[in-house]
């Protein structure tokens, strides 16, 4: 059978995939693992790409390398450049400018096919979520083009042990997998997008297809085979889960996609179902529905804020089926149809490759052009983009008592003299930061670890971190205390901190399902009683320790917590129309109930401040008056969202630090 040869039922499987990926991203129950299409999908991309370029060598010793390029080109940049043009204008009306600004980066990463590089990078504490990245699914398209790019050159560069080839392909494809399976549980997001860990999926399809066309295989063994690849695909949608993925049970879906493909010619129910009408029109629209249900899940969940429910869904998703048969049938037919046009084919896709490279890169460096919205409605749209600070100067030394702790100088170079340690609080506040111990002329170096409590002889475990997350807060700690004593040019002390998120074992408001555990490690002999009785004796013994070396130990007092508030939500709401500018509801809290949720963190603050212990640095003298404390100040927003500060906020209470930085007496 030619490599070339179509076969219905690889669309009617190309259907399952991208069925499977489009309602679980659309909110579809009873499919946790509808992600795993992807992985259905770079199966069956090694296979068919595999086998023509297989069939390529075999015939003519080499690869047509401009032909095999000019139908890459056909299949894929024209509905890819629609769907990035419509986007980019959707984008326009709706998103906010520092979502704009991002957009502008994806569509840049995207375009020259390094989106996954891009999103890996972008993975973060503060990273906005996935479901607000209107591009996030090109990662997948990313990773197949990188295979595009390397398999024809390694075919060719191998060619002269053709007779070897495939046993080398395996190795790879062994060592793809192995590296894989190692760094799941270590860095699953670099095993998740990144191509090296993906490549073994793509391989195993051109390695079934290269065993086919070398053993003449009609690809009809036994029925048994397409009923067990049915029921291990199946399996994997409706039993695989988030957590742990890809590793091992990304062999699953990718067994049972070969197994098909392996018997998609036999004749039994499955492939016949399979090539039935309505799969094979799904598959045939499928690379079309892939670029498209996920713009329109992003945007249209991200303009209304979220689904009113199922019927709504129901609606964006058909709107995602109409815009994927309008695609298919008016760009992406037309142009795989075309016979000639090769100069135009080429210098086409070149000049609108170069357009969405010039108007991302504007988006970017133009800050998601903020003029589009009326000047009333910038301050929280500004407070929503200003939280990015810049930390160039950071390292994780390899050596030395910090070895593995990324440290982070402040102010002028030279010997730190102070130490500044704390979670992401602490994030918020370096613009203020530095902008004091550059002001003091005093060398600083800050610590600091997302979600960490600066405290020792405790472990954490935190519903908004991985396990890994937690181990590393447990080790960095670990570190800074027996590394502390080791630099000699310390002599003040300050930490900063969600404190009452440690004492209290939860967030508040619209974060209060966040949950931190803290527990005392063993051998520690602190008490095990309510989490906020531990976070006391934890932070007093953590200070004890501390006092001989520090004989200066400042505590910033936690900004008040405004429980409703978020920067981003209320821009978004003015913006979209849901909120009038003159409702400040969710912009003050009453003084008094933030004191309540400050109390039990407080309470061992006030009694250190009053002993002498501690010199506790009071921001609410800022933010408060006598009855409420608010989110504006001098008529800008100063939160971020309900407990982080601005760095605008951050600079304006910057002298609240100038003791920190005073010379030592």
């Amino acid at each position: 059978m030619s490599a070339a040869a179509y076969r219905p039922e690889i669309d009617g499987l190309r259907a399952i995939a991208v069925l499977s990926v489009v309602l679980y991203h659309f909110g579809m129950p009873g499919i946790p693992g509808g992600f795993v299409g992807v992985d259905i999908f770079f199966v069956i991309s090694g296979f068919l790409i595999g086998g023509i370029l297989w069939s390529d060598l075999r015939e003519t010793g080499r690869i047509r390398l401009a032909r095999f390029y000019l139908r890459r080109l056909r299949r894929l940049a024209p509905a890819y450049f629609a769907m990035a043009a419509a986007t980019l204008v959707i984008g326009w009306l709706i998103l906010l400018p520092f979502e704009y600004r991002e957009f502008g980066k994806s569509l840049i990463a995207a375009t020259v096919y390094l989106s996954n590089i891009h999103f890996y990078r972008e993975a973060g504490y503060f990273d906005s979520a996935s479901e607000e990245k209107p591009l996030l699914h090109t990662w997948s398209l990313a990773v197949e083009e990188q295979f595009y790019i390397v398999l024809p050159f390694l075919l060719l560069a191998l060619a002269r042990w053709r007779p070897t080839l495939p046993l080398i392909l395996a190795v790879l494809a062994a060592l793809s997998l192995a590296a894989c399976l190692w760094l799941t549980p270590r860095s699953p997001t670099a095993a998740f997008y990144l191509f090296p860990f993906r490549a073994w999926e793509l391989l195993a399809g051109v390695l079934l297809a290269i065993a086919g066309q070398e053993r003449g295989w009609r690809f009809a063994l036994h029925p048994a085979l397409s009923w067990a690849g049915l029921a291990m695909i199946l399996a994997s949608i409706t039993l695989i889960r988030a957590e742990g993925f890809p590793g091992w049970q990304a062999l699953l879906p990718v067994a049972g996609t070969l197994l098909i493909l392996g018997n998609g010619r036999d004749t039994n129910p499955v492939n016949r179902a399979l090539m039935h009408p309505a799969p094979v029109f799904i598959g045939l629209i499928s690379y079309s529905l892939y670029l498209w249900h996920w713009p329109v899940f992003v945007l249209s969940s991200y303009w209304r804020d979220g689904y009113s429910g199922p019927i709504e869904a129901a609606f964006w998703l058909s709107l995602a089926f109409a815009l994927s048969i309008l695609s298919w049938r008016y760009v992406e037919r037309p142009v795989r149809q075309t016979q000639g046009g090769t100069r135009a084919l080429v210098s086409g896709t070149a000049l609108a490759s170069l357009t969405l490279l010039a108007v991302g890169l504007l988006l970017w460096r133009g800050d998601g052009l903020p003029t589009r919205f009326a000047p009333e409605l910038r301050t929280h749209i500004a407070a929503s983009g200003d939280f990015n600070q810049d930390w160039s100067r950071c390292t994780i030394p390899a050596t030395g008592p910090l070895a593995g702790v990324e440290t982070c100088p402040i102010g002028p170079d030279g010997p730190p003299q102070v130490l500044i340690w704390g979670d992401s609080h602490l994030r918020a506040m370096k613009e203020g930061l530095e902008a004091a111990a550059f002001a003091a002329n005093r060398p600083a170096l800050i610590l600091w670890h997302a979600g960490c409590p600066p405290l020792f002889d405790v472990a954490k475990t935190e519903t908004a971190a991985t396990p890994a997350q937690d181990a590393a807060c447990t080790r960095a700690n670990q570190i800074i205390r027996s590394g502390l004593a080791q630099i000699e040019s310390l002599h003040t002390l300050l930490l900063i901190g969600r404190w009452s998120y440690y004492a209290e074992g939860q967030g508040v408001g619209l974060d209060a399902h966040n949950r931190i555990t803290l527990t005392p490690e063993p051998g520690s002999l602190l008490p095990q009683g309510p989490q906020h009785t531990l976070f006391n004796a934890a932070l007093t013994r953590t200070l004890a320790e501390l006092a001989p070396q520090f004989p200066q130990i400042h505590i910033l007092r936690q900004p008040p917590e405004v429980p409703e508030y978020d920067s981003r939500a209320v821009a978004r709401a003015l913006v979209h129309g849901r909120m009038s500018p003159d409702d400040t509801t969710r912009l003050t809290v009453p003084r008094a109930t933030a004191l309540a949720r400050a109390a039990h963190a407080e309470a061992p603050l006030m009694a250190l401040a009053q002993s002498g212990a501690i010199i506790l640095i009071d921001p609410w003298q800022r933010l408060c008056d006598a009855r409420t404390c608010g989110v504006m100040q001098a008529g800008q927003a100063f939160y971020f969202d309900n407990n982080h500060l601005t760095n605008r906020a951050a600079i304006a209470l910057s002298d609240l630090f100038a003791p920190v930085f005073e010379a030592p007496q």
